[in-house]
């Protein structure tokens, strides 16, 4: 059975750091790419970012870029979201998801990961 499970989320003031973990379980996890997503109270998940199969490849949401990293640790069978100089507008739920493949175009569409993990709060105080 496939597990998927974030940690590191928390209350942060903004400017400060945090890293989320997505330690999965019974997946071979260089077979799949995986992203990041988020979801503010009422709304849709958009997408955070994401890395392919081998770590080369990331795509990042343009509110992200500069301050996020994501990076994966095949062997470890995990996941990281490095997220620095938060923002209030950064708190959210954050989860973890995972598929074949993460394509320079529409990797953010919710639709397109079948497997999700159950998320981790995170929130950033002005």
């Amino acid at each position: 059975q496939v597990h998927m499970v974030e940690s590191g989320g928390g209350l942060v003031q903004a400017g400060g750091s945090l890293k989320l973990s997505c330690t999965t379980s019974g997946l071979t996890l260089d077979r799949y790419a995986m992203g990041w997503f988020r979801q503010y109270p009422g709304q849709l998940r958009e997408g955070v970012a994401c890395i392919s199969p081998s770590g080369r490849e990331t795509n990042y949401h343009d509110s992200v870029k500069g301050r996020f990293t994501i990076s994966r640790d095949n062997d470890d069978n995990a996941v990281y979201l490095q997220m620095d100089n938060l923002r209030p507008e950064d708190t959210a739920v954050y989860f973890c998801a995972r598929r074949r493949l993460c394509p320079k175009d529409q990797w953010w569409l919710t639709g397109a990961w079948p497997s999700w993990g159950q998320g981790t709060q995170v929130t950033v105080s002005a």
